[in-house]
């Protein structure tokens, strides 16, 4: 038996998520079933990180467990001749058995998009959150901040995936504009149900604002998703690498 490693990008537009789901259209479904069709046995992927519908990924990690002795490289390139032009493999190789892709990730980085112009281009409609009215960019950026560091996220957690602990370290954390574009880098150990999508929605409401950008800490502090601002839409997110020792 041998334990192989696949770096995927796909456009998640057009499906319901990473998670399998009856009735819905899905990434792992989609893999899997072609995984299955190419090497004609029975294949169960891990995910290191599950997206939700409409977001997207360059560095998507999954890996299973086959009996093939066909090469990363011919699975590689056979897989991709299977599935969708909008699900891409990257990159294939064999690694230990012991091996997992989401228990062994040390860190993700997530990158979200928001396009500020009053003029909203079809072109980016799929791929960011259209923001027509100015934002306090400096404000945002000093807010996010406070969100460095180990904490409880609880404030910053949607309810339907159910954890262990709320209790997450947020690595690194840039925000910055770059023509009509404001983009954010997030890097952590390990990310709660929407998490990302709660933070940078709340950073909206403080580059409108709304929020007090000394307020950051109260959220924190609170535990409570109520008081923080709402969620920004998925088809600004992307899930860009997973970090490994």
């Amino acid at each position: 038996m041998r334990n192989i490693k696949l770096i995927l990008e796909y456009n998640g537009t057009f499906y319901h998520g990473w998670q399998k789901q009856p009735g819905f259209f899905t990434i792992q479904e989609t893999i899997e079933r072609n995984l299955c069709s190419l090497l004609k046995e029975q294949i169960k992927v891990t995910v290191a990180g599950r997206t939700d519908a409409r977001v997207h990924a360059e560095g998507q990690v999954i890996n299973f467990i086959t009996s093939t002795s066909i090469s990363p490289l011919a699975i590689k390139c056979a897989l991709n001749s299977y599935l969708p032009k909008d699900i891409r493999v990257k990159k294939a190789e064999r690694v230990p058995v012991g091996f997992d892709a989401r228990k062994s990730a040390l860190s993700r980085l997530y990158r979200y998009i928001i396009y500020n112009s009053v003029f909203h281009s079809p072109f980016y409609r799929n791929f960011t959150w259209h923001i027509p009215f100015p934002l306090e960019v400096d404000k945002m950026s000093e807010a996010s901040q406070f969100l460095i560091g180990r904490h409880d996220f609880s404030s910053f957690q949607s309810q339907g995936s159910p954890t262990f602990s709320s209790i997450r370290e947020i690595k690194k954390f840039i925000l910055f504009k770059k023509g009509k574009f404001i983009i954010a880098y997030i890097k952590a150990d390990g990310f709660l149900y929407k998490m990302v999508r709660n933070i940078i929605g709340t950073l909206v409401e403080v580059g409108r604002g709304k929020i007090s950008l000394l307020k950051i800490n109260s959220i924190l502090e609170a535990k409570n998703r109520g008081i923080a601002g709402p969620p920004a839409p998925p088809q600004g997110l992307y899930l860009v690498r997973v970090n490994y020792k």
